[in-house]
């Protein structure tokens, strides 16, 4: 994992940040992030987190299980996180898949391919050989970082969301390897 400094939003000072696999100590900030980007309506297939005990039953289970799930962690708590979970069925657990999220704070300062670097990397040495998602295909600054990340696109799912009315298309991507 890592530990970097980054510029702080609107401040010419420097800000700590690291990267680290998710504990127990970050579930409530985990929740708050995960539910603050849902409530912008934009980036996630949710539009608020599930309740905290939901979540926390996510998080112990990624701990449980062993799946891959680290988080970006300022000095105002979880500002990022990435998960890779390994899919249930045996003939599909060398698959994983993704979720991510950094909050709009934080966003354009490199935290993403940081957080999806380590990410990949720690699947990788588990055994993952496929890691897949599904993105809103209007979210293009996250398809382009999981395009420098060696993603392609798979396919289209036509109308997959449909949020205040508008249907919205998304992409399936995949990567293979390491």
């Amino acid at each position: 994992m890592s530990s970097v400094s980054w510029p702080a939003a609107a401040t010419s000072t420097a800000e700590y940040l690291e990267i680290v696999p998710i504990g127990r100590q970050h579930i409530a900030g985990y929740h708050a992030a995960l539910d603050g980007i849902a409530k912008e309506r934009r980036y996630l297939a949710m539009l608020e987190a599930p309740s905290f005990l939901r979540t926390r039953r996510f998080v112990l289970d990624s701990l449980r299980t062993g799946a891959v799930h680290v988080v970006a962690v300022a000095a105002d708590g979880v500002v990022g996180w990435c998960d890779l979970r390994p899919k249930a069925a045996p003939t599909l657990r060398h698959t994983a898949v993704l979720g991510m999220g950094i909050v709009a704070a934080y966003r354009g300062r490199g935290i993403g391919s940081r957080l999806l670097a380590d990410t990949l990397e720690l699947a990788w040495a588990q055994g993952i050989r496929r890691s897949e998602l599904i993105v809103r295909a209007d979210n293009l600054p996250a398809i382009a970082l999981y395009r420098r990340f060696g993603f392609v696109t798979e396919g289209t799912c036509r109308k997959y969301l449909c949020v205040d009315g508008h249907d919205i298309d998304a992409l399936l991507m995949a990567r293979l390897g390491g």
